[in-house]
């Protein structure tokens, strides 16, 4: 089923950050930070992929992400859904299945013997693919999935994600320079506008979160070991 009516995007974005929240999907720890892939500290982590063990959760986010997604692009904006390996896989299908639309996805890489294909499944020439993932940071990952799509003859102007860190204000920039809009579902600042709603944390390890939001660079200088 198509979903057509859902609430304003801030609603959406609210009660996004409730349920990542309430399968504990969010994670904030500042006495002793996370280390991202870069290496650099972080006071915040965030696991989108708990979502696919969460049947009624994951059906209304697929819902709201497929809204999102019509509304802003447009309802026949698409041709084809194509998951982002690995993690927007199966994000992925449960939007083409809303959409009533082929899917596809795309590897990181190669994989090194057969056809060496990247596009795994049916993706044509001039197909408008929508690239699904979970979240999404600086955007730089987005980039290699997009020229992948584009070699096929497809074009990709289009990334859906859950959730959208905004706090890297090069983001879209390096989307748009790339010719790719971004949608997302919600923030880390609804996740912390929502915990503090909710008082999941102290009142302290919010605002230590805050701080980093607000300057994540120099955050991760000032933590760094």
């Amino acid at each position: 089923m198509i979903p057509t009516s859902y609430p304003d995007a801030s609603e959406i974005a609210r009660l996004t950050a409730r349920m990542l929240l309430e399968i504990r999907a969010v994670h904030f720890n500042t006495d002793e930070p996370f280390t991202l892939a870069s290496g650099l500290p972080s006071p915040t982590y965030i696991d989108c992929r708990k979502l696919i063990s969460h049947p009624r959760i994951r059906s209304t986010l697929m819902d709201f992400l497929t809204v999102t997604v019509m509304r802003n692009a447009g309802f026949e904006a698409f041709d084809n859904i194509a998951g982002g390996e690995t993690a927007g896989i199966p994000f992925a299908a449960l939007v083409a299945e809303r959409m009533a639309l082929p899917m596809t996805y795309v590897r990181k890489k190669p994989k090194g013997y057969g056809r060496n294909a990247r596009i795994e499944g049916d993706m044509t020439d001039g197909q408008r693919v929508l690239l699904v993932e979970d979240l999404t940071t600086d955007g730089g990952s987005k980039l290699s999935f997009v020229d992948a799509i584009r070699e096929t003859g497809a074009t990709c102007g289009h990334t859906a994600v859950i959730f959208y860190y905004d706090i890297f204000p090069e983001t879209e920039k390096t989307l748009g320079d790339h010719g790719v809009e971004l949608h997302s579902l919600c923030t880390w600042w609804d996740v912390l506008a929502e915990a503090r709603n909710q008082q999941v944390f102290s009142a302290g390890t919010l605002a230590e979160v805050e701080k980093f939001l607000n300057d994540p660079r120099k955050w991760q200088e000032e933590n760094r070991k």
